[in-house]
């Protein structure tokens, strides 16, 4: 289930190379935000946008693509930045290049494209943002405050 605590972290601990789709290069945006924050976590970020790729331009020191077809190396994760009526095609894409799990970021949950990867044995996340479970499952948010919803003396290793 998605969301499942354990199966989060297992996730989040387990793949390791994630592809964001829809990554802008301006830092003011989410995509952004989230992509510089998982770099700084030790996750390795590809990112996927066809208008900086068609331009050469890198996000982060990492090459851009245009489609998750055109990345070279394998993919764990693939995290989507994009409309919801979007990521059924994406979730296609991502079983085709034996992407692990599709995750699709806060305010997109398409129903049709997480039934589609879940029946491709892939695991699935919808309507959730990876730097935000992130931080709440490995101590990042309850430095602030923030009732993590984990209830443990013990940070998880």
């Amino acid at each position: 289930m998605h969301n499942d605590n354990a199966a989060l972290r297992h996730m989040l601990q387990q793949h390791k190379t994630i592809a964001v789709v829809g990554l802008s290069a301006e830092w003011h945006r989410p995509s952004f935000f989230v992509a510089k924050y998982l770099q700084s976590h030790g996750y390795r970020v590809i990112p996927v946008n066809p208008r900086y790729a068609a331009s050469g331009q890198q996000i982060l020191g990492e090459t851009v693509y245009a489609s998750l077809l055109d990345i070279p190396q394998a993919v764990d994760m693939v995290d989507v930045f994009r409309r919801t009526e979007d990521v059924l095609p994406l979730a296609d894409e991502a079983i085709r290049i034996g992407a692990k799990c599709l995750w699709q970021q806060i305010g997109v949950q398409n129903s049709a494209a997480d039934q589609l990867v879940r029946q491709a044995g892939l695991e699935s996340v919808f309507n959730r943002c990876v730097k935000i479970e992130h931080a709440r499952l490995f101590g990042g948010l309850n430095w602030f405050g923030v009732n993590t919803g984990v209830i443990s003396a013990r940070r998880p290793h």
